[in-house]
């Protein structure tokens, strides 16, 4: 195999079979392919577009480049859920703990912040000592000690796809329906699950704009866990401004508390009972998504949920104590406020310049290397629809490096438009495929 001839071939619009993306997928795996050629082939998937079946063979190549776990001997369903990537989307953390309190099993293996998007593992890591890097012993032990484990890709499951998702976040090879899909389903299958939730986003803050490219990419991943046996449901959820009002890791961990507690924002807690009635209901805990809504705020009500998300940060090194003292969460030595320069209502946001604000802060990674500093963000205070005042504030910017700050105002500047008249409002959960 020559790999510059496969790189060649798809940048001129062909088609690699199988064999040829199996043999070039353990050839970068394995170090025999360097970043920069397995980059040119990224660029060229993105730019020329992937067939459905080298999907597939991809999927599969990254799926079996490590083990494939068997939860078998757990007494239950496992399912799980998968959010596509957006700005303030820290719903894994409050549904991971309800619905493992719910009776479940909930094996989440996460992935890292993805160009202006967050990351699970990173929100995690903001808690002191919570350790993501469980070998598979240790993730089967808490797994089984308490229904929910949250961890990152050991180097056994999709070691393939680990390597990809860094060098996608770097190389501005993010926005492919096809490879989105692949490191999603290879990840995902490799759990061992019966079930899941798929939620992808849409709008200005997510990789997919368009509902049309949203529904797209929904119905490749249903159609991919059809193939492998699996039930999965998709909904495409708005992302035309952040979830909820935090954003950044620390912050974001305070908020999925809040929820927990029976406080936080309204879309915030109305799209965690939504992606949690799926999985009950897919799970076989109840018969219809109603019913699944109503468990898992019940679940909230009474305790148990936030009871369950301390047990997992104690099971997995963390400190549980800042569920209830967020003092004990990092936080920023600064905070600016983004004012509004004139009356009115908030008309939009561009959500995606709200994520890389985010990042200019220091709250994500623009190289391989880059170390994220947890205690940076923003707190949204106008969304859209909101009415604001000429020197109201929209949002502040928390931070701790003062040569940062420049460039995170500005983009959140730019991303608020103010206008005469409030705009429709639109629903959070636009559609649902594969139910």
């Amino acid at each position: 195999m020559r790999v510059a001839d496969l790189i060649r071939r798809k940048r001129d619009g062909g088609e690699l079979a199988a064999d040829e993306i199996a043999s070039l997928v353990g050839a970068y795996t394995r170090g025999e392919v360097p970043d920069y050629q397995m980059s040119a082939w990224l660029m060229a998937v993105v730019c020329r577009g992937i067939s459905r079946a080298e999907i597939a063979a991809l999927t599969d190549a990254m799926l079996h480049s490590g083990e494939v776990l068997d939860l078998s001997d757990l007494p239950g369903r496992k399912v799980d859920k998968h959010s596509t990537g957006g700005v303030g989307d820290k719903t894994s953390l409050v549904i991971a703990p309800i619905v493992a309190a719910g009776g479940l099993y909930v094996p989440m293996i996460s992935g890292r912040g993805l160009g202006h998007t967050g990351g699970t593992l990173d929100k995690l890591q903001s808690i002191p000592g919570f350790n993501v890097d469980l070998s598979l012993a240790e993730f089967r032990r808490v797994l089984g000690a308490c229904g929910c484990a949250l961890i990152g890709q050991t180097a056994e499951i999709a070691p393939a796809d680990k390597k990809l998702y860094a060098l996608r976040d770097v190389t501005g090879t993010v926005e492919s329906p096809g490879l989105i899909c692949s490191s999603i389903m290879s990840k995902k299958l490799a759990e061992g699950i019966d079930g899941l939730v798929l939620d992808v986003k849409v709008g200005s803050g997510a990789f997919m704009k368009t509902e049309e490219e949203a529904a797209h990419l929904a119905e490749l991943m249903v159609e991919t866990g059809a193939r492998m046996g699996k039930r999965v449901v998709a909904l495409l959820t708005d992302m035309d401004q952040p979830l909820g009002r935090a954003v950044g890791n620390s912050l974001e961990v305070i908020e999925a508390c809040e929820v927990l507690g029976g406080r936080g924002p309204a879309d915030l807690r109305e799209l965690c009972l939504e992606l949690a009635g799926w999985m009950f209901e897919l799970g076989g805990k109840v018969g219809s998504l109603p019913e699944g809504k109503e468990l898992a705020a019940g679940l909230i009500t009474s305790g148990k949920a936030k009871d369950k998300f301390r047990e997992i940060i104690r099971l997995q090194g963390g400190d549980a104590g800042v569920v209830d003292a967020f003092e004990r969460l990092p936080r920023a030595a600064h905070t600016f406020e983004v004012v509004s320069g004139e009356d009115g209502f908030v008309v939009g946001i561009e959500c995606e310049q709200m994520g890389l604000a985010s990042l200019a802060l220091g709250g994500g990674r623009a190289k391989k290397e880059d170390a994220i500093d947890p205690a940076v963000g923003l707190t949204v205070h106008k969304r859209i629809g909101d009415t604001v005042r000429k020197g109201e504030a929209l949002c502040a910017l928390h931070y701790n490096d003062a040569a940062r700050l420049a460039d995170a105002r500005r983009l959140v500047e730019t991303a608020y438009r103010v206008g005469p008249e409030a705009p429709a409002a639109k629903p959070l959960v636009r559609s649902v495929i594969g139910a």
